[in-house]
C-alpha cells in the first residue's frame, strides 16, 4: 500500500498536470470498484478540477463543489496517460479524461481488488469523515505528547480513526527511529520517549507540516535501535508481513 509521503507526493504530481482543465469523460472499468451512486460520475462532466489534495491515503480531486475521492488500497496505481488511451488493462479501476489534458486511469495489480473511488456531493464527507486527525496536526500531537491510550503504539499508529494515512511500513519505520518497541503502550511511555515518537512520525515532513508541538529532545535512536527494521529486502513486503523491530530481541510473528 502506497505510504502518506508517496500519496502526498502523487497528489501534488497529479495536482500540477490537471488543476484548472475539464473532466471531460469517467469511464468505470472494474466491477463493484466505485462505492457511492448519487451523484452519479456522469454529473462531474464538465467540471473544472479546482485542485487534487490528500486526506490520509485517499487522493481528493476537488471539482468545485462536488469531489472525486479515490484509494489505492494495497496495490493501485495511477497512470498519467499523455496522450490518452483506450485499452483496458487487467486490473483497470477506471479512467477519468480531460480536455486539452492527459487522462487518469487507476489500476490495480495483483489478485486482490480493494482500489475503490467515490463521488460526493458538496458537503458530503464519505469515508473521510470516520479518519483521525493528520499527523502534522496539533491534535495527535496532544495525543502522543499527553494521551493515555493503552494499546500497543503500532495498533495505535495505524488506526486510522485515530491518526489518518499511516500504514504498517509508516508505523514500522517511525518506531524504529524512535527506538520504541510496537509493543509498548503509549501510557507506558516517558514524555521524553514521547516527544522522540512525535518527531520520528513527523520527521520526514517536518519542513512541510511545520509543527507546532514543542521540539523533540532527542530524535536520534538510541544504540538498541541500530538493527535492520525489516526481515525482508527492501521492496519486498508482502501484504500483512511481519516486520523486525530494532528495539526488540525477538521479532514479530503472525
Amino acid at each position: 500500500m502506497p505510504e502518506l509521503p508517496e500519496v502526498q507526493a502523487l497528489a501534488e504530481r497529479l495536482d500540477a498536470a490537471l488543476a484548472g482543465r475539464t473532466l471531460a469523460a469517467v469511464e468505470p472499468l472494474g466491477f463493484a470498484a466505485l462505492k457511492t451512486v448519487d451523484p452519479p460520475p456522469a454529473a462531474l462532466v464538465g467540471r473544472r478540477a479546482a485542485s487534487v489534495g490528500r486526506r490520509g491515503k485517499y487522493l481528493v480531486l476537488d471539482l468545485g463543489g462536488p469531489r472525486l475521492l479515490v484509494h489505492l488500497s494495497q496495490a493501485g496505481r495511477v497512470d498519467v496517460e499523455d496522450p490518452p488511451k483506450r485499452t483496458r488493462p487487467r486490473g483497470a479501476v477506471a479512467r477519468f479524461r480531460f480536455d486539452e489534458g492527459p487522462a487518469l486511469l487507476v489500476r490495480e495489480h495483483g489478485t486482490e481488488r480493494k482500489a475503490a473511488w467515490w463521488v460526493l456531493a458538496e458537503g458530503d464527507e464519505g469515508p473521510l469523515a470516520k479518519l483521525g486527525p493528520e499527523p502534522g496536526s496539533d491534535a495527535f500531537a496532544e495525543l502522543i505528547l499527553h494521551g493515555d491510550d493503552r494499546r500497543r503504539v503500532h495498533t495505535l499508529l495505524r488506526d486510522q480513526r485515530t491518526v489518518a494515512g499511516i500504514g504498517r511500513g509508516y508505523a514500522d519505520d517511525a518506531l524504529h527511529r524512535a527506538g520504541v518497541s510496537p509493543y509498548a503502550t503509549l501510557a507506558s511511555l516517558a514524555p521524553e520517549r514521547r516527544r522522540v515518537l512525535l518527531d520520528a512520525v513527523r520527521g520526514p515532513w517536518r519542513t512541510r507540516w511545520r509543527p507546532s508541538a514543542p521540539a523533540p529532545v532527542d530524535s536520534r535512536p538510541p544504540a538498541s535501535a541500530t538493527a535492520s527494521p525489516s526481515t525482508g529486502a527492501p521492496g519486498s513486503r508482502a501484504p500483512g508481513a511481519a516486520r523486525r523491530c530494532g528495539a526488540c530481541p525477538t521479532s514479530p510473528t503472525r
